[in-house]
């Protein structure tokens, strides 16, 4: 099987499993709002982007998002701060892994990536995605459930400062964590050796 071939094939399973994954999201009560939701799908894109390089991890966000806009329940909007988020992750984390190719650099580049998706979460919500959120729900409400968390948050920034951020950085390790255990012995898998 040529590498193209693999790496679509590779791509296309991820993308499967990242899609399913999506389906398993849930909320974190006490500690953010309950719109916003945790889920592991970044997992099999990190690995794709380990396996076969950034675009193909960039891929794998597209598709899953693509697929799951099937079954959105937030007009889409979740779905593209999901691509957003994701694709920055993957991509980070898969450019710093091609100039260290090592399980060191796989790491850092998971951290690094982490961190990057948390900074941006912050001005994609504030400039992109709450914005549109708010033709389905007014931004009194938006700031009143995090103001339910923590009364003394005053405007969205704070908001997104305090919760979003740490709460996608977190989102973020937990991914490279399981990844970090599960690469080594699916590497071969996914590279067909």
């Amino acid at each position: 099987m040529s590498k193209n071939v693999r790496k679509l094939t590779g791509t296309a399973m991820l993308s499967a499993v990242a899609y399913v994954l999506m389906f398993l999201e849930f909320p974190i009560p006490f500690l953010i709002p309950p719109f916003i939701k945790m889920d592991f799908s970044e997992l099999p894109a990190l690995l794709a982007s380990f396996a076969y390089g950034p675009l193909w991890g960039v891929a794998v966000c597209l598709v899953k998002n693509l697929i799951h806009l099937m079954n959105t329940q937030s007009g889409g909007v979740g779905e593209l701060s999901n691509f957003i988020l994701g694709a920055v992750f993957v991509a980070t984390a898969g450019i710093v892994y091609i100039k260290f190719h090592t399980k060191k650099g796989a790491l850092i580049g998971s951290l690094i990536g982490a961190a990057v998706m948390g900074v941006i979460s912050v001005f994609t919500n504030y400039y992109v995605v709450y914005p549109i959120y708010t033709n389905f729900m007014p931004m009194e409400a938006i700031i009143g459930a995090y103001q339910l968390i923590l009364p003394s948050v005053k405007d969205l920034w704070q908001c997104l400062l305090i919760f979003n951020l740490p709460f996608t950085i977190v989102k973020g390790l937990i991914s490279v964590l399981i990844t970090m255990f599960i690469y080594k012995p699916l590497h071969r898998v996914l590279k067909g050796e």
